[in-house]
């Protein structure tokens, strides 16, 4: 039963699940909501995020068991498809309803998250959109938080940017080690129609494009209100990973190191604008 269980977890894509799930939870208390309005939003996000993962692993079991990704539970059928598709759907459909807690605009806005990487996972994959899901999703990231307070507002512009520029780089950097296994199994993505190279240097210039945004964005909205420090830091942190990111894209092959690269950009973006507080409100 634990086994199962642990297999079932492992589903989820627990790594980015959890990720987004304490973003979220960074991003509410930075705006000063109360305990139980975060554990809300909390598991709202969680609830969301594991019915995308899920329904990943659902709809990619036989294109991943043809490209021998022994890493993946139902794949590898230690995990039946039957079992996860009724976890995605169960995770769905309690997370919309968690979510309606939220407030209305709150719960919309969570909706046409979730149903973005749906969409992704059903079909979007195979296309030259694929990009459009993750720019979405990881745009209104910030707009579910701000909209979920007692008088909610949309996120600010600069918010919603630095999350749809930041999807942009997530999608390219998290596809580029499996362009050979995709192409075998006929999926056609945006990178994939882009080549490896022109690909990476994409994801890396929306990694600068983000940071640049979460310093110069609140300076616009807060009519110059001084330059952060923390921002400053992290447009360096991001530039120098930016060059290493490139270098590996113009001399060897891609791997996951390109993924892992954005990943930690990642934290030091999200350390940006949960020290931004208020200022997220548009």
């Amino acid at each position: 039963m634990l086994t199962r269980a642990r297999d079932l977890a492992l589903s989820s894509h627990p790594g980015p699940t959890l990720a987004v799930t304490i973003l979220a939870a960074l991003l509410a208390v930075s705006l000063g909501y109360p305990p139980a309005r975060i554990a809300v939003i909390a598991v709202a996000v969680l609830l969301g995020q594991l019915s995308i993962g899920w329904s990943n692993d659902w709809v990619d079991a036989r294109r991943d068991a043809a490209s021998g990704r022994t890493d993946k539970p139902v794949a590898d059928g230690r995990v039946s498809r039957v079992v996860v598709f009724r976890a995605a759907v169960s995770a769905f459909v309690v997370g919309m309803a968690v979510s309606i807690a939220l407030g209305r605009a709150a719960a919309v806005c969570h909706f046409v998250l979730v149903a973005s990487g749906w969409a992704y996972n059903l079909g979007l994959k195979r296309t030259a959109a694929s990009v459009v899901p993750f720019v979405v999703a990881f745009g209104l990231q910030p707009d579910v938080v701000t909209l979920a307070a007692q008088d909610g507002t949309p996120a600010a512009w600069w918010a919603t940017a630095v999350g749809a520029v930041f999807g942009v780089s997530i999608h390219f950097t998290n596809v580029l080690p499996d362009l050979a296994d995709d192409d075998a199994t006929g999926v056609r993505g945006l990178p994939h129609r882009l080549g490896a190279r022109l690909s990476g240097l994409v994801a890396f210039g929306a990694l600068v494009l983000a940071s640049v945004l979460v310093l110069v964005g609140p300076l616009l909205t807060a009519g110059g209100a001084g330059v952060s420090l923390v921002a400053v830091i992290g447009l360096v942190v991001a530039l120098a990973i930016s060059a290493v990111g490139v270098r590996l894209v113009l001399t060897r092959p891609p791997d996951r190191t390109l993924f892992r690269l954005v990943i930690l950009a990642s934290l030091v973006i999200a350390v940006e604008l949960v020290l931004s507080g208020t200022r997220l409100a548009g």
